[in-house]
């Protein structure tokens, strides 16, 4: 089971929302915007799939990481270790 399940309409619609912003900065280019117009915008799809992240990581971290916790062993490892390399790779991107 993911962490996100609860969320997952939410989740959905936002990356429905992204894509839509996603399909007018390819507008954008073909209609030839005003270069700074097309950055503010990239800046802010850029935005909303670091928050659509951040909430994922969030829900990995309070279900699958707490679950995985609480039952200990090896898997406690591999959760901690997963999380630990998730938020390595949103820091960098």
């Amino acid at each position: 089971m993911v962490g996100y399940r609860d969320s997952k309409e939410s989740v959905r619609r936002r990356l429905r929302r992204i894509e839509g912003q996603v399909r007018g900065l390819q507008r954008m280019v073909e209609e030839e915007a005003y270069c700074i117009d097309v950055l503010t915008q990239v800046s802010a799809v850029t935005g909303a799939l670091q928050e659509v992240a951040l909430g994922l990581l969030d829900e990995h971290l309070s279900h699958c990481v707490r679950k995985a916790m609480q039952s200990g062993g090896p898997e406690m490892d591999d959760k901690v270790a997963e999380a630990s390399a998730a938020i390595a790779r949103l820091v960098r991107s």
